[in-house]
C-alpha cells in the first residue's frame, strides 16, 4: 500500500496527459499499482487490518488485570518486576500499551512554576496513610516520608502513630540515612509541628522546637490549602502508594520498613526524571551539617510515660509491667524508641487483650 501523496501525484500526472508507464518510470512503482489507483481511487480510503498476533503478554493478562481491580495499582513499573519472576520475557512497552485503556481518565490541572532550592537549602517532609487488611480486619499505619530537596534522595518509613514523639524519631532516622542536616525543613501545618498562628507569627509545638533548635535545622511551614508549596514530597507520598504500596505483603512492621529501606536503596539509585542524575550520586553536592553527638543526639529519642497505681504503663497501646520493688507507682519514666530501654530490668509485658492487639511489640524497647 503506498501513501495518499504518492495516489494525488499519480491523479495529478494523469490529468497531464502522461501515460501509465511514464507515470510508473516518474514515482518509481510498478505499472499495475498506477493502473489500480486510476480505476479504483477510493482504495486509499480502505483500511487494511493487522492480523492480531500472539503477545508475550497473553499468559498474564489475567493477573495483571486483578491486580488493577483488586490491588489498585496501576504503575507498570511496580508490575514489571513482578512479571518478570513469574516467567514474562517482553518489555516494559508492551505492559504499558495493555494497562492505558485500563486506566481512569486524569483530570485536568493548573499549571505551577517549579521551585528548584540550592544544595544542602532544605528537607521536605508529611505523613500519608496507608491502609490494609489483616484477616479481613481493616488496619491502617502511618507513612514518614522525607525528600532532600537538591538531590531528590528519599527516606521512608512506616510506623503505628504520628504523634510528635514519632515524628521526631522519625526525622532523626531520615537525618541519619542522609548523613547530615540541612539548613532548613519544610512540612505541612500539622498539630505536631505547628499549634496555631500568632498574628502571623508561627508558635510551634514546644517538643518539636526543642529539637529543630538544638540541630540547628530552621523549621517552615507551606501556606495553608495549598500542598504545592512542598510539591516534593507531596510527589513522593504519591509515589510510595503507587510504587511501592501496592501488593506489598509483610509479617510485622519491622519486616515492612526492611523492604521499605530496600526500595529506597532502589529508588536512590535510579536517574531521576526530572534531574537526570541518580540521587545517590547528586547526595555528594550537598554540603550537609554534621550530626550532633552522644547525648545531645540520642536524648529527643526518649520518652515519659506514667506508671499506674497497679505497677503497669501503657506504650504504643500494650500495657507493660514493672517488678514490685523499687516502688515506682505514679513515677514517670523514660523510654527509648531506638533500641536501649532506660527501664529497670525485669519489665514484663501484660498478658490479655492489650497484649493480642499489639503485632510485633516484644519488648517495651521496640522500634515503632
Amino acid at each position: 500500500m503506498i501513501r495518499s501523496r504518492t495516489v494525488n501525484k499519480i491523479h495529478e500526472l494523469a490529468v497531464q496527459g502522461k501515460s501509465i508507464q511514464d507515470i510508473a518510470i516518474t514515482l518509481g512503482i510498478a505499472r499495475n499499482t498506477v493502473r489500480k489507483y486510476l480505476r479504483h481511487p477510493e482504495l486509499v480510503a480502505m483500511p487494511h487490518p493487522r492480523p492480531n498476533r500472539r503477545s508475550k503478554l497473553d499468559p498474564f493478562k489475567e493477573q495483571v488485570r486483578r491486580w488493577i481491580t483488586q490491588d489498585h495499582c496501576y504503575n507498570c513499573e511496580a508490575m514489571l518486576p513482578r512479571l518478570l519472576e513469574m516467567g514474562y520475557s517482553g518489555s516494559l512497552s508492551v505492559l504499558k500499551a495493555f494497562v492505558h485503556p485500563l486506566r481512569s481518565p486524569a483530570g485536568g490541572c493548573a499549571p505551577v512554576i517549579r521551585y528548584e532550592t540550592k544544595p544542602g537549602e532544605q528537607v521536605q517532609f508529611d505523613w500519608g496513610e496507608f491502609k490494609y487488611e489483616d484477616n479481613g480486619v481493616a488496619c491502617k499505619l502511618y507513612g514518614f516520608s522525607a525528600i532532600l530537596c537538591y538531590s531528590r534522595m528519599r527516606f521512608v518509613s512506616f510506623v503505628k502513630r504520628c504523634d510528635v514523639q514519632t515524628l521526631i524519631r522519625c526525622l532523626m532516622e531520615a537525618f541519619e540515612y542522609f548523613g547530615g542536616l540541612p539548613k532548613a525543613a519544610l512540612t505541612d501545618r500539622m498539630k505536631s509541628v505547628l499549634l496555631e498562628m500568632e498574628e502571623k507569627q508561627p508558635r510551634w509545638n514546644a517538643r518539636f522546637a526543642d529539637f529543630m533548635a538544638s540541630i540547628g535545622v530552621a523549621p517552615r511551614v507551606c501556606k495553608a490549602y495549598t500542598p504545592q508549596t512542598k510539591g516534593k514530597i507531596e510527589r513522593t507520598i504519591g509515589f510510595v502508594k503507587k510504587n511501592f504500596w501496592p501488593g506489598v505483603s509483610f509479617t510485622d512492621i519491622e519486616d515492612l520498613n526492611r523492604q521499605a529501606a530496600s526500595w529506597c536503596e532502589r529508588i536512590n539509585s535510579r536517574v531521576h526524571g526530572t534531574t537526570h542524575e541518580r540521587p545517590s550520586q547528586r547526595r555528594e553536592q550537598e554540603p550537609l551539617a554534621p550530626l550532633p553527638q552522644a547525648f545531645a543526639w540520642e536524648r529527643f529519642a526518649t520518652e515519659e510515660r506514667k506508671v499506674g497505681w497497679d505497677g503497669y504503663f501503657s506504650y504504643d497501646g500494650v500495657l507493660y509491667g514493672l517488678p514490685s520493688s523499687p516502688p515506682l507507682c505514679r513515677a514517670p519514666r523514660p523510654i527509648s524508641q531506638r533500641g536501649s530501654s532506660c527501664l529497670p530490668p525485669g519489665a514484663k509485658r501484660s498478658p490479655g487483650p492489650f497484649a493480642a492487639r499489639a503485632r510485633g511489640a516484644d519488648a517495651f524497647a521496640q522500634r515503632v
